[in-house]
């Protein structure tokens, strides 16, 4: 899943993961932890990337599924979770999850505390200067300002039981 910070991923990839018996995967929480590592990786940069691509693979076994939540903004991200499904030979939906209504996006953003210890959520201006190259592929694109978070992650399951 991707998609800029406050459009709903988490939200939704919670209500994936728990109905798929999946794992959650969040990038956000891997990049906390390196940042609270007795290395101090601040900023995580790739690390978070890399970390979560290797515990995805680990957890795709079987008929596992792994929703791997993350902002995931260039093409070089979004390759490497497509390789790491490749290489499992698992089925992969990939999803951008947007918030087409600025006002509602930026009162998410403005309004949310972190759930995370050691997180540092972005500011709206923040979210506005971030890099987020357009996608060049196909994918599941999921508007959380038009579809309720339920319904969002029905949709997802349903792609997800498809490509398996």
């Amino acid at each position: 899943m991707s998609g800029l910070p406050g459009t709903g991923k988490t939200t939704i990839a919670r209500r994936v993961a728990t109905s798929v018996a999946g794992v959650h995967l969040r990038i956000d929480t891997i990049e906390a932890a390196l940042k609270r590592s007795v290395l101090g990786i601040d900023p995580a940069e790739d690390a978070g990337y890399c970390v979560g691509y290797a515990v995805a693979a680990d957890n795709l076994v079987g008929t596992a599924m792994v929703v791997a939540d993350s902002v995931n903004p260039i093409a070089l991200t979004r390759d490497a979770w497509a390789a790491v499904a490749r290489a499992k030979r698992a089925g992969l939906v990939e999803v951008e999850v947007i918030c087409s209504d600025p006002s509602v996006h930026r009162r998410r953003v403005e309004g949310r505390a972190s759930d995370v210890d050691g997180l540092t959520l972005p500011t709206w201006r923040d979210v506005l200067e971030r890099t987020y190259e357009p996608w060049s592929r196909a994918r599941l694109v999921v508007d959380s300002a038009t579809t309720s978070a339920q319904d969002a992650a029905s949709r997802i399951v349903a792609a997800a039981r498809a490509a398996a």
